[in-house]
C-alpha cells in the first residue's frame, strides 16, 4: 500500500521535531502592504503602491519614486529582493503619495500566469457536505480572467442560479521553483491577501462532468485584495481569522488553524508538479458555512454586498450585480 501524503508529513515531523530548522521568512525580510491601483483619469495605467500604515492612509506611487521600477506587482516580484528593497525606500521617504481619494485599487496581482486552488481544505468544511477528510491536497484552478479588485462588483452570469460565496486565505508566490522543501517554502511566497472564490454550484455540483473549473472561473469570481501583505509582515499566517459576511450578517467565521494543509505543504505539494513562478496565485480553501450546504440552500443575488474578511489583511467588499 503506497503511504499517504498525510502519513509521511506525520512521520516526517516526529522524527525532525528535535532539530527543527529556521526557516527564512518571505523574500527580503520587509514589511509591507504592496498594492495596484489605477490614478482617476489615468486611463489603463497600472502602478504599484505601498501603502502607508495599514492601509488607512496615503499609498506612495513607486514607479514615481524611482522611474526605473515596473508598473505591475508580477514584474515587481520577478526582480525579487532588489524591487522589495527599492519599496521599502520609498516607504521609508514619505515622498510621492497619493491620497486614497485620487486612486482606485485594483487585484494586487493581474494575470498570474497560474492560479492554483485547494478543495476541502478545512475539516469543518469536508463534514458540512459529509465528505471524507482529504489525505492529499486537491487542486484545481481558475483561469486568470476571473480575478476581480477588492471592491470591483461580482456579476452573476445569467447560465447559472447557484452562485455562491467561499472567503478563502490566498499567497503570491515570488520567486521561481520547483520541488521545493517544505521547509524551504515559506521563502517562495512574497505575502498573503484576502481571496473570495465565487462558485456556481450549479456548473460545480452538476454540469461539466463535475469537473469544478467553469463553475469556479466565470469572469468576476476571483475577488483578491486589498493588499499583497508581505510574508514578514504577518505574524503567523496560519491564525487568522477568517470571516465571511452577506449584507452585514456572519454566514462563515473559522481560523485558518483550522487549515487540513498549510502554506507551506501546498507550495512543496504542488512545486511537484510544476514551476512556480512570481506573481502565482494559491487560493488555500473555505471554512464552513456556504451556501449551497444550509438547509435550504442559500445562494447570492442581485443588490447582496459580500464582505470577505481575514485578521491583518484587511477584507475585500463586492457588491453582486
Amino acid at each position: 500500500m503506497r503511504p499517504s501524503f498525510h502519513s509521511f508529513r506525520i512521520f516526517r515531523n516526529l522524527f525532525f521535531q528535535q532539530t527543527p530548522q529556521p526557516q527564512r521568512r518571505g523574500l527580503s525580510g520587509a514589511a509591507m502592504r504592496l498594492v495596484q491601483f489605477h490614478r482617476h483619469g489615468d486611463k489603463g495605467g497600472i502602478r504599484v503602491g505601498v501603502e502607508q500604515g495599514d492601509g488607512g492612509l496615503g499609498v506612495v506611487d513607486l514607479k514615481a519614486f524611482d522611474p526605473s521600477m515596473p508598473s505591475t506587482m508580477r514584474e515587481l516580484l520577478e526582480l525579487g529582493d532588489k524591487g522589495l528593497q527599492c519599496a521599502q525606500r520609498a516607504l521609508a521617504s514619505g515622498q510621492c503619495v497619493l491620497q486614497r481619494s485620487d486612486i482606485r485599487l485594483l487585484s494586487p496581482v493581474l494575470a498570474p500566469e497560474k492560479v492554483v486552488c485547494v478543495g476541502m481544505n478545512y475539516r469543518d468544511h469536508c463534514l458540512e457536505q459529509n465528505a471524507p477528510i482529504p489525505e492529499e491536497p486537491i487542486i484545481f484552478s481558475k483561469f486568470p480572467s476571473a480575478i476581480t479588485g477588492p471592491y470591483d462588483d461580482i456579476i452573476l452570469p445569467p447560465e447559472s442560479q447557484e452562485v455562491d460565496w467561499e472567503v478563502e486565505l490566498a499567497f503570491v508566490i515570488g520567486r521561481r521553483g520547483k520541488h521545493i522543501k517544505e521547509e524551504d517554502a515559506l521563502s517562495y511566497v512574497a505575502g498573503f491577501m484576502v481571496a473570495n472564490d465565487v462558485s456556481a454550484r450549479d456548473w460545480q455540483m452538476k454540469r461539466n462532468g463535475k469537473q469544478w473549473l467553469l463553475g469556479k472561473t466565470f469572469d468576476s469570481f476571483c475577488p483578491l485584495g486589498p493588499a499583497l501583505v508581505t510574508t514578514d509582515a504577518v505574524k503567523d499566517p496560519h491564525s487568522l481569522g477568517v470571516r465571511c459576511l452577506v449584507n452585514g450578517d456572519t454566514v462563515q467565521s473559522s481560523n485558518t488553524d483550522q487549515m487540513i494543509f498549510r502554506t507551506e505543504a501546498l507550495v512543496a505539494w504542488v512545486s511537484q508538479f510544476v514551476t512556480l513562478t512570481p506573481g502565482d496565485v494559491f487560493l488555500t480553501g473555505t471554512p464552513p458555512g456556504v451556501g449551497v450546504f444550509r438547509k435550504p440552500p442559500v445562494f447570492l443575488k442581485r443588490g447582496d454586498v459580500v464582505e470577505c474578511q481575514i485578521d491583518q489583511l484587511g477584507s475585500v467588499i463586492n457588491k453582486v450585480v
